[in-house]
């Protein structure tokens, strides 16, 4: 699977799953939220161990950069609550800082 793949499929992923907690614990919603919620949990995992690269922390570290501008996307169309023009300049800088980790030139 592509990257371009994997890293947004896991951050939906997880995004998903934690915000199933969320709904269960701060929305009152029904326990049964719960088992989507480890489903897209544990969905998110195995994406994760999608991406081609010989160290976790890289694959995490770079993954990072895309889940914060995948909260910033659920935030906009989930949740109703555009990001500003500072949530997309760090956003920008996330995704510019993991694209330096993952394309770095390594010996």
């Amino acid at each position: 699977m592509k990257l371009v793949l994997i890293y947004p499929l896991a951050a939906l992923a997880e995004i998903a799953g934690c915000f199933a907690f969320w709904a269960w614990l701060k929305l009152d919603r029904s326990p049964l939220w719960l088992v989507p919620g480890v489903a897209c949990l544990i969905a998110f995992a195995c994406l994760l161990t999608l991406v081609p690269t010989d160290a976790a922390g890289r694959a995490f570290a770079v993954y990072g950069g895309v889940y914060i501008c995948a909260s910033l996307a659920w935030m906009a169309l989930v949740e109703k609550s555009p990001p500003d023009r500072w949530d997309l300049i760090g956003g920008a800088v996330c995704l510019i800082g993991a694209g330096i980790i993952l394309f770095a030139p390594r010996g």
